[in-house]
């Protein structure tokens, strides 16, 4: 299979590529966890976080938004000592703020999905990329999306990072041309 390049050196990476990037995600509580998971992988690669994943997960209470608010000192200490994480008290502390964050637009009745797929109009993007050279790092709607996260109390949600949120889910399809997964996730986008 000729996949998207990035994904070929581990088999948890074409795994990953081959079931999830890309397809179109409107979970709030999944995309609440891909969201603290993007801003994890701030200055490091994609791979070292999906490797952590699982602990992850059992670290963050399976990205309970309404235990990750209340988390005290006692439970950033012991996410900070532990080594299946990315070990950041920065990255801790906005994984917190960003629960408050995710709580509280609840509150006003709106949803994380609804709240970051209005960047796309609803409706997933289908690029037509033929190389990685191609894939910007940022556009014009990961910008807005920065800025609207931001305003909204979310720390750790950077142009950059944004828009590699938005390619995992699902929210651009930039699987390159020529990798099958295209034309998949494409049509998962329409169906």
């Amino acid at each position: 299979m000729q996949r998207c390049p990035w994904c070929e050196s581990f088999a948890l990476y074409r795994h990953y590529h081959d079931t999830e990037w890309g397809v179109p995600l409107r979970d709030d509580r999944a995309l609440f966890e891909l969201l603290i998971l993007e801003g994890a992988q701030a200055g490091l690669s994609w791979s070292t976080v999906l490797k952590k994943r699982e602990s992850y997960r059992s670290a963050f209470d399976q990205f309970a938004p309404e235990k990750i608010a209340r988390y005290d000192a006692h439970k950033v200490a012991t996410l900070l000592a532990d080594p299946g994480i990315v070990r950041n008290r920065l990255k801790v502390a906005a994984s917190i703020g960003n629960a408050q964050a995710y709580l509280d637009l609840q509150q006003r009745g709106v949803s994380l999905a609804d709240f970051v797929w209005q960047f796309v109009d609803g409706t997933p993007q289908q690029n037509q990329r033929r190389s990685m050279a191609e894939v910007p790092a940022k556009t014009a709607a990961s910008d807005a999306m920065s800025k609207a996260l931001l305003q909204a109390g979310f720390k750790f949600v950077g142009s950059t990072i944004c828009y590699a949120f938005m390619q995992a889910s699902g929210m651009v399809n930039d699987h390159l041309l020529d990798c099958p997964r295209h034309a998949e996730v494409q049509a998962l986008a329409q169906a």
